[in-house]
């Protein structure tokens, strides 16, 4: 299974305020993996939650972007020493760091649990039914979701969302399956993740659904309904006939 590429910054701050302002710059390593060239050193100067002036390795020298902004980058990008130095620092800052917390990523990962359900399909009507295999809960978040039809993966008919973010570094994938049923056939849906050390196969279980349930249940009431109304009836009608007068005739 491949594996896409990771993105991820470290962040670094220095504050500085007096008589209400507040000056703050933030150091950043952006990176998706430990090679230098795949790295990125950006250190951006705010002032009271604005940023005046950026510098990022891959561009090489400051940007401004207010007007005291363009001032500190038209003067700094004359300095050859201070670009150089602001150079220096995504080896010398970013490529230790990102090395170490890169590596932490990659090593953490956390099992996906899957929810099986069924639906109608969205043009109604016929005999398809619908699967949704919904995966929850998984990182990192590369993974795989296959549907399988008595063994066999099923390449028509298939829709995947693509890896939505929970927000809480957590990830959630949903697979559709239109089909027409088969008695007595399997289909499953099969999940592969760097978290699971096999496949995590999932059967669908073909029995009633909730709402099949609920209609069986008004069809019994009304059978249990009928069946006392009927036997009400038939009570009454023996209480009659028990209180009738034979009258003999000639």
């Amino acid at each position: 299974m491949a594996s896409s590429p990771l993105c991820f910054f470290l962040l670094f701050l220095a504050v500085r305020s007096a008589d209400g302002f507040l000056e703050f710059i933030v150091n950043r390593c952006v990176f998706n993996s430990t090679e230098l060239k795949d790295i990125e050193f950006i250190t951006s100067y705010y002032f009271n939650k604005v940023e005046d002036v950026r510098f990022s390795s891959s561009v090489g020298r400051f940007v401004g972007y207010t007007e005291p902004g363009l001032k500190y980058a038209e003067d700094w990008n004359k300095d050859a020493g201070k670009i150089a130095a602001m150079k220096a620092q995504k080896e010398a800052v970013c490529l230790n760091n990102v090395n170490i917390d890169y590596q932490a990523a990659l090593s953490k990962s956390w099992k996906p649990y899957v929810v099986l359900s069924s639906t109608a399909p969205s043009g109604g009507g016929g005999q398809n039914g619908m699967l949704v295999c919904g995966v929850y809960s998984f990182f990192p978040k590369t993974i795989k979701v296959t549907w399988l039809r008595d063994g066999q993966e099923v390449t028509s008919d298939v829709t995947t969302t693509e890896e939505l973010p929970d927000g809480d570094w957590y990830y959630q994938v949903h697979s559709t399956l239109e089909y027409t049923p088969r008695s007595g056939e399997k289909i499953s849906c099969m999940v592969e993740h760097a978290s699971l050390k096999e496949p995590l196969i999932t059967h669908w279980n073909p029995s009633m659904s909730e709402a099949e349930r609920n209609k069986m249940a008004i069809g019994a009431s009304g059978l249990i309904l009928g069946l006392v109304l009927s036997l009400a009836g038939f009570i009454y009608y023996k209480r009659k006939a028990r209180g009738r007068i034979l009258v003999p005739t000639n």
